[in-house]
């Protein structure tokens, strides 16, 4: 170590700790100090700021590019527009940011919308309202980091898993609240929708719409900070859907961040006005005594005005499955066919389509390794083919084990939203086993954390369509090879039946009919699904199949359980064509193949009968409905089920 004559702090002789070199140059081993005078601006240097992704040279005219500055303002203007209250003259003050972070700098630049009303002068001052006076924070587009960031620290009940994922709580409801979904029947829903017996469609009116729309939007503006989501429906880009999702939770900007198609930087530059908008208020409660108001929930869609409506539950499930009751009311308008179906591909292009009810397997068979994923809820089947409405996977999370399913419990990682599970405190292990929270506990990822994953998420037209049966009745064969007629009947009656038990211990098997295998979004009448469905098998050349995953040999408690390993083998037939070429014989009652007979051949007709009754009783709402353009199909599908 030297000492120099030179002076350092305080008058005191500066220290060198190297050697003088052969140059005469002393070596300090000691950085530049950092470019800040505060711990403030220290943290503002570890943020980069993201720069504008649009090439914009070469662009001349009155083509030119706009400025980010005026991108911004417009993103803005959208926003404030979409938030406006229909009985006031202008939309929020809104501003992009945290509003925490905002507090430390000067006041922001802000934009608000302002609506042009003809014919209507109101005093300045009658419009001035606390609302009005305040700035709501635009949280825009948030990545996953950012919105967990948000969760952990403003989201009672948000913690970080073991395995990266983000643990959330849905509040009191953990579940959908089908029976206070509302549809607004106006002149055009008024024909257009299924009403009646049977349909999932509650009416209100416009009027109780725009009360509860007025108290969502209120609720939002009342609020420091507000996430907007803009993102896409639909893989396939001609066809695709622009949709907004307006909500007070980073639980579920990051839930439909994931759910929905992410959109890149140059997509959400030029995003404009939404084509539908989701306005989720769920942590406040409608009013009861609004008209059709039947509790504290109401989850309310409104096709004209292309808006949905939330209240009373934080369930992040109501906004995935009420963008896919919009999509089956606008692509049969274009002639695609929505479908609540599984979708996978094989590697010489052969698709698939799996129907099923929950605890069927739809999302176990349509995961497989040796075939793409196209998608594992909902599709879209249009004259160029298959494509994926999502952009992620929600996937059930009861009992899940890395043995069982491999590519669910690989994806349970960071980004990963886990809803209403329960961790070892200490070390933040999820127990999927554990129902204290509820039994509904579900995971939701982007659809790319499954290694196989087709991207983009689009096929051919499908060569085999399979429907699934969990039969706990042990009637129905593992695996049936269904004409068209048949494969309509099982399509528009959508049977499972699952075991529920009883006060005594008793289990007894309880059939579930859901009309096109997912009657609780549909929005036409069945009958309008089958038709097309009938239309695009005939076209294409596909197959229709019925294949049992329930039981076998006897219905539950004296059959058993088909394992899984013999139903994987089954569709492995399927998709090879191997199943084709086999020989068939037709059965009683259901005209279908029956490799096992039951021991006891008396027990087995009377539940043959049992439920062929069930079948028919289901399907009479059907049978006043013609399919096709003439009544022939419809002769064809109402012989196609039971005769006895």
């Amino acid at each position: 170590m030297a000492v120099n004559g030179a002076s350092g702090r305080n008058g005191l002789p500066e220290i060198q700790t190297h050697e003088k070199k052969a140059d005469g140059i002393f070596h300090h081993d000691i950085t530049a100090p950092v470019n800040a005078q505060t711990i403030d601006e220290l943290h503002s240097l570890q943020k980069k700021k993201s720069a504008p992704t649009t090439p914009l040279d070469g662009i001349q005219g009155p083509f030119t590019a706009v400025s980010d500055d005026a991108r911004s303002k417009q993103q803005l203007q959208s926003i404030s527009a979409s938030l406006a209250s229909l009985t006031r003259e202008t939309g929020p003050k809104v501003v992009k940011g945290d509003p925490a972070a905002a507090r430390q700098s000067e006041t922001p630049r802000v934009v608000g919308h302002h609506h042009h009303h003809h014919q209507r002068h109101v005093s300045r001052t009658i419009n001035v309202t606390d609302s009005s006076l305040k700035f709501t924070h635009i949280l825009y587009n948030l990545s996953p980091a950012e919105l967990y960031e948000q969760a952990i620290k403003y989201e009672k009940g948000s913690f970080i898993t073991s395995s990266g994922a983000l643990a959330t709580l849905s509040g009191a409801k953990t579940g959908r609240s089908p029976k206070d979904k509302r549809v607004v029947r106006d002149e055009t829903t008024e024909h257009e929708l299924w009403w009646g017996k049977g349909s999932p469609n509650i009416e209100m009116d416009e009027h109780a719409f725009m009360v509860n729309r007025e108290r969502a939007v209120d609720y939002l503006n009342s609020l420091d900070k507000v996430f907007v989501n803009d993102q896409f429906l639909n893989w396939d880009p001609e066809n695709r859907i622009k949709v907004r999702i307006v909500s007070a939770r980073a639980y579920h900007s990051l839930f439909m961040h994931n759910m929905c198609i992410r959109p890149t930087p140059e997509e959400l530059e030029d995003f404009g006005t939404p084509d539908f908008t989701i306005y989720n208020a769920g942590q406040f409660p409608c009013n009861r005594y609004t008209h059709y108001m039947t509790s504290s929930t109401s989850v309310d869609l409104n096709l004209s005005r292309r808006e949905m409506v939330i209240l009373g539950t934080q369930y992040a499930g109501e906004m995935k499955k009420g963008l896919f009751g919009v999509m089956h009311y606008l692509m049969p308008k274009r002639q695609i066919l929505s479908l609540h179906s599984g979708s996978n591909m094989g590697k010489d292009g052969d698709v698939a389509l799996f129907f099923g009810l929950s605890g069927t397997g739809k999302t176990t068979l349509s995961t497989d390794h040796n075939r793409y994923l196209i998608g594992d809820d909902e599709h879209c089947w249009s004259d160029k083919g298959v494509s994926n409405i999502e952009g992620g996977c929600y996937a059930k999370c009861i009992d899940l084990s890395r043995e069982k399913e491999p590519d669910i419990w690989n994806a349970i990682k960071f980004g990963t939203v886990l809803e209403n599970v329960v961790f070892e405190e200490h070390t933040r292990e999820v127990d999927y086993s554990d129902k204290s929270v509820t039994e509904n506990t579900r995971a939701a990822y982007p659809i790319e954390y499954i290694p196989n994953a087709k991207i983009p998420c689009v096929g051919p037209h499908p060569k085999n369509v399979i429907l699934l049966a969990c039969d706990a009745f042990g009637v129905l064969p593992p695996v049936s090879k269904l004409n068209l007629a048949q494969t309509m009947y099982h399509f528009i009656s959508g049977y499972t039946a699952l075991v529920a038990g009883t006060e005594e211990g008793i289990k007894e098997p309880q059939a579930t009919f859901s009309a096109c295998f997912g009657a609780a979004f549909i929005m036409l009448h069945p009958t309008k699904y089958a038709a097309m469905l009938a239309e695009k098998m005939q076209k294409h050349g596909a197959t229709g199949w019925l294949v049992n995953t329930g039981w076998s040999g006897g219905r539950y408690g004296s059959g058993s359980r088909i394992k899984l390993a013999y139903t994987r083998k089954i569709i492995d037939a399927i998709h090879s064509g191997s199943l084709l070429n086999a020989d068939y014989k037709k059965t009683e009652v259901f005209g279908l193949e029956i490799p096992t007979e039951w021991p006891d051949k008396k027990a087995y007709n009377e539940t043959l009968v049992k439920l062929a009754g069930l079948f028919k009783n289901n399907f009479e709402g059907f049978v006043s409905h013609k399919i096709g353009k003439d009544d022939k199909l419809t002769d064809e599908i109402l012989a196609a089920g039971p005769i006895f």
